[in-house]
């Protein structure tokens, strides 16, 4: 009885922390639903490719706005025109977090 208390324990932590692993919607590449999240961004009032919520703590990507060459996963150039995808803030329901950081962007 003592065994099988045992395996159950480790099985049922197990299944516990697989979501909290897959929790975020961005991969490990830098890419939501097939968009690298790099690049040219402008951000809209409806019908953006993704929602995002600006957040202080447990982002799912930390982002470093940049005047040029935004070509790393989490450099973002904001543009009013030519953007690679489109962003509208929200509050609730965000597809994706973010963090602003001066230094070392890219997936949390």
């Amino acid at each position: 009885m003592k065994k099988f208390t045992v395996i159950f324990t480790l099985l049922l932590l197990f299944i516990m922390t697989v979501p909290a692993a897959a929790a975020s919607a961005i991969n490990k590449d830098g890419y939501y639903k097939g968009i690298k999240l790099c690049g040219k961004v402008k951000v809209v009032e409806h019908f953006a490719d993704i929602k995002v919520k600006v957040v202080n703590s447990f982002p799912d990507l930390k982002v470093k706005v940049v005047d040029s060459f935004p070509n790393n996963i989490g450099e973002w150039k904001f543009v009013e025109y030519g953007e690679d995808f489109t962003i509208q803030f929200v509050e609730n329901f965000p597809d994706i977090k973010i963090k602003y950081v001066t230094s070392f962007p890219g997936v949390e």
